[in-house]
């Protein structure tokens, strides 16, 4: 990467700036040991919450609040948002981080559980936009049922599309490269879905469905 090109991308990352409750989340993922979305990525999911005008929205890992304050800043007023984590610390943090934000508790829904164990209870074509940031060892899973329950028009968001910046290079063959590689290629594969792979923070794979 050039220099120029460098200071690009940081300066893209920075564009919009975290509010304080955001920041004060950002901080509590630190000492939880979550790697929370970079502001740039959270700015973005922001935009397409917006742009689909999301009522109805899941997010597959909760973490400490950092992207569900992103998507809330998105969505509609009268917009819910469920969020899945197999941590319940990590979700009492987001409780925490939404209430000091001054979200309403009405406009949350918070589930503690495996991804793979609650989306498929979750209904079919009901969901706006659907935000994959979980284990990625179930990430092809998590992405297959995230599809079943968008709507036509409704938003997929798969989070640390690029893993630490190894999907691009061809040489990098560990496993959790290769499944972040492989699942990129079925996302831009499935005809079920308008796709494009955004270079924000640790790369966001986005998709809209037909």
């Amino acid at each position: 990467m050039t220099a120029d090109k460098a200071l690009s991308w940081a300066y893209t990352e920075e564009f919009v700036p975290e509010d304080d409750a955001t920041a004060q989340a950002r901080l509590r993922a630190a000492e939880l040991g979550v790697t929370a979305v970079s502001p740039g990525t959270g700015a973005a999911l922001r935009v397409l919450a917006a742009a689909c005008q999301a009522r109805v929205v899941a997010e597959v890992g909760t973490g400490a609040g950092v992207s569900g304050l992103w998507l809330l800043g998105g969505m509609r007023p009268d917009g819910v948002l469920t969020t899945i984590d197999v941590e319940a610390e990590h979700q009492r943090a987001a409780r925490e981080c939404f209430a000091a934000a001054g979200v309403r508790p009405a406009r949350t829904r918070l589930i503690t559980g495996r991804a793979r164990e609650v989306l498929p209870r979750l209904a079919d074509g009901a969901y706006d936009l659907v935000l994959v940031d979980g284990d990625p060892e179930e990430a092809a899973d998590d992405v297959a049922q995230a599809v079943r329950l968008l709507r036509p028009g409704g938003v997929l968001a798969v989070a640390s599309a690029l893993w630490h910046d190894r999907v691009a290079d061809p040489a990098r063959r560990d496993e959790a490269t290769v499944e972040a590689r492989e699942l990129g290629k079925a996302v831009r594969a499935d005809d079920r879905l308008v796709t494009a792979l955004l270079p924000t923070g640790d790369g966001l794979l986005v998709g809209v469905r037909r």
